[in-house]
Formats: structure tokens, sequence, C-alpha cells
């Protein structure tokens, strides 16, 4: 499918295939500009809207009204900065299951509180299956680790198991999002 937009001052209307997901906050649907102005932000949220707009072929102020519509839709959710964690003495990392005691509607949102509330916990992800819970926790070394775990983690009365597993490698991790399932832009490698 392809929408046909006029730029001001040309004759010819300019093609560009829209996003396969056209959300439901949207005034208008994502096109390959909007997939590549993600793309952009995704991978250095430190760029301008001068340089973003720049690589897309769009001049300062198109590239912002972008930028805007889609913060206000919710797809930009925020820019941050991220930290290595081994620099900062933080390369303890655990993945930890965790199953409640009971797992009624009320227990699963105290012990969302509790998470939110607990520094080291970098994800908390409600699973299917045996447990209740995946957290993926931050700490300086096991016996920090330790220590979280039963003052915090099995000292809540919420808890009736949690099995640990120690992270030895990442053989990946990213924070950007696979555009090209939801667009014709693919980015590029």
């Amino acid at each position: 499918m392809l929408v046909f937009l006029a730029r001001l001052g040309l004759n010819r209307a300019i093609k560009y295939p829209v996003c396969r997901f056209l959300g439901d906050n949207l005034s208008e649907p994502l096109d390959t500009i909007d997939a590549k102005i993600l793309d952009l932000i995704q991978k250095d949220a430190s760029l301008s809207v001068a340089d973003i707009a720049e690589r897309v072929g769009l001049s300062s102020s198109p590239c912002w009204r972008r930028i805007k519509r889609m913060e206000e839709a919710g797809i930009i959710q925020g820019r941050v900065t991220l930290l290595d964690r081994q620099s900062l003495g933080l390369g303890f990392e655990v993945v930890a299951n965790v199953k409640l005691a009971l797992p009624s509607k009320e227990n699963l949102e105290a012990f969302e509180n509790l998470v939110r509330k607990w520094p080291e916990v970098m994800e908390c992800m409600t699973v299917t299956g045996a447990v209740d819970y995946i957290i993926r926790v931050t700490t300086t070394d096991m016996y920090a680790y330790d220590k979280f775990l039963r003052e915090k983690l099995l000292g809540s009365a919420l808890v009736s198991d949690v099995q640990s597993r120690i992270i030895i490698n990442v053989a990946k991790r990213t924070t950007a999002v696979p555009l090209g399932l939801v667009s014709d832009y693919v980015p590029a490698g």
C-alpha cells in the first residue's frame, strides 16, 4: 500500500510505503520516513532534530512534527543514556523465576508494587507456565545478590519459590525494536 504525499513546492507526489502497524493513537499511519526517524532515535537519542532531518531527507520543522506526533502517540516513550554496568561495578546479573505463594489479583499487584521499589530489579515480567514472574536483577556480586534474595525477595511473604540463574555471558542485548517487522524500511545493520 502506498501513500502519496504532496510536498510543498513540488508538482509531483512522493511515494512513502506505509508501515504495517497503524497504531491506535496516531492521526495518520507511520511511513518509511517515520521508521527511519525511529531507527535513528533508538540507536542514538542524542541526535539533534536537524541531524535526523538531514539523514531522512526532510527539513527540521516537518521532522520535528513527526517526532512530536510519535511522542504524543506513545511510540516514543522517552530517551535515555545506556550505562556500562561492568564499568560501574554492577556486573553480576541474575535471571530469577519467581513463584508467588498465592497468585491472586491482589498478590500480583502487591508483588509488582514491591518490585518497582527495588532498584536491583531491572526488569519484571509476568509469564505463563510454572512460575508467575521472571525478573532480571543486577548487583555488585554474588553476596549482594544473596542479600537481595534473602532480605527482599524471600523476605516477602508473597513469594513461595525462587529459582536463580546467574548470567555468565550475554550473546545479544539490544534496546532497538525490530522495525523491519512492521515497516518496509529495513534499518541498516
